[in-house]
């Protein structure tokens, strides 16, 4: 329980901007709720990894209890944030009502599939671990149902794999399905023909990686097309999806069983019972000091929030976010400490952009700094292994790229909710 005399802070998500707050308050003389519907942190760069079985769950998940093992004032509430009570200082959630003092609310992102209910019933996303579970159960669960299959235009359909959204997930997933199909799936397999195969990567816009510059993003299309045999098909819309056929805005269908969208995300559904102002993506509209306009003792951070710098929202990205998590602290402690002080105002600074495009390939844009190849692809794999939990999912990832690197191997390919049927 905690200390009534002590103000009370309740953080809402406990991804990299939520689990930030409640370290940096941690051992403060405050006492911090902090509430998510998991009981684990997730990596969320990584998930494309666990859905084309490089990694198992475990190295990209960290249980959230294990952040504050040694912080008694913060304690862990396992809950569906659903609504609030803001004239009462009242968090409602599906296991009860939370009191705050202060709240903020980190809660993350989901999906956006832009209002196409066809689209977001049959295709996947990749926000959550749960769904990129999914993704590689029925990745895997395709090519042996292919194995089956006497029917040609059936079978393609069946490995056929379409990515929606040319950014970082979009591009990384692309890139990481052909090496699981053409470097492992192809040399297990005998009896399919992987001619019959094929990875797609449909953009709407006519570049990929719009955050790179034009010559990174070139050199992003050339790897997939040349060296992964990725289909890239830029300034292509998706108009529509019922589960056998994409259909594009230029008229052209595409047969596949696999749609996996990365083409944009909105802000958790919740956020908006707040009443505050909110932006077309759902993410509630914050003043500089990171609170919510019209609710000083409410603030919002990362993927939920709207933060205008230099004339546009910032990027939904984990920097962002772990750095509005400092100056939200910082803004806590001032108000704790007198209520009429002068708080701090954000301000974002950038560190740059990476993506991985397959084993050996990646591309870097720091500043006036701009990498491609191996090189860029040794410097991405220190930054995440930096930023991952724990000193064992460290060691555990660092050997599985290496061994991935040299043999390509992925040992991650179980089908974890076969039925009876698939056998």
């Amino acid at each position: 329980m905690t200390d009534n005399k002590r103000p009370h802070i309740v953080v809402v998500g406990a991804g990299f901007g939520g689990v930030k707050v409640a370290q940096k308050l941690a051992k403060l003389p405050v006492d911090v709720t902090i509430i998510d519907r998991n009981n684990f942190h997730v990596f969320q760069p990584l998930l494309y990894q666990l859905s084309t079985s490089e990694l198992d769950e475990n190295e990209i998940a960290y249980p959230i209890r294990a952040f504050f093992r040694n912080t008694k004032n913060v304690r862990f509430f396992m809950a569906h944030a659903e609504d609030f009570d803001a004239e009462n200082r009242v968090l409602i959630t599906d296991q009860g009502e939370v009191p705050y003092d202060y709240l903020v609310l980190a809660a993350g992102a989901m999906t956006n599939f832009f209002g196409m209910e066809n689209v977001a019933k049959h295709s996947f996303g990749m926000k959550t671990l749960q769904e990129a579970v999914a993704i590689r159960n029925h990745v895997l669960r395709m090519f042996e149902r292919a194995t089956k299959c006497e029917d040609e235009a059936e079978r393609r359909r069946m490995l056929t794999f379409v990515c929606v959204g040319g950014g970082p997930t979009g591009v990384e997933c692309a890139g990481a399905l052909s090496e699981l199909i053409y470097g492992v799936m192809a040399h297990e397999y005998h009896d399919l023909d992987f001619s019959e195969t094929k990875v797609v990567l449909v953009e709407a816009m006519d570049h990929v990686l719009a955050m790179m510059p034009d010559e990174l993003q070139q050199e992003t299309m050339r790897v997939l097309r040349d060296i992964r045999k990725v289909d890239v098909r830029v300034s292509t819309q998706v108009m529509d999806y019922d589960g056998e056929e994409l259909k594009l805005k230029d008229g052209s269908v595409i047969p596949t069983k696999t749609v996996i969208w990365a083409a944009g995300v909105k802000a958790v559904s919740f956020v908006k019972n707040l009443g505050a102002e909110t932006d077309r993506a759902g993410r509630v509209v914050v003043e500089k000091t990171l609170q919510v306009k019209g609710f000083p003792e409410i603030f919002a951070i990362g993927d939920c929030a709207n933060f205008v710098q230099d004339g546009r929202p910032l990027a939904t990205v984990a920097p962002v976010a772990t750095q509005q998590a400092e100056t939200c602290v910082e803004n806590l402690k001032r108000l704790i400490k007198d209520p009429a002080a002068k708080l701090a105002e954000f301000t974002y600074k950038d560190v740059g952009a990476m993506a991985t495009i397959c084993r050996g390939h990646a591309v870097v844009a720091m500043g006036s700094t701009k990498m491609k190849g191996f090189f860029a692809w040794v410097a991405w794999m220190v930054v995440h292994l930096m930023r991952l939990a724990g000193t064992y999912t460290n060691m555990t990832v660092a050997y599985k790229w290496f061994w991935n690197f040299l043999f390509g191997l992925r040992l991650g390919r179980v089908i974890s909710d076969t039925e009876m049927k698939d056998i």
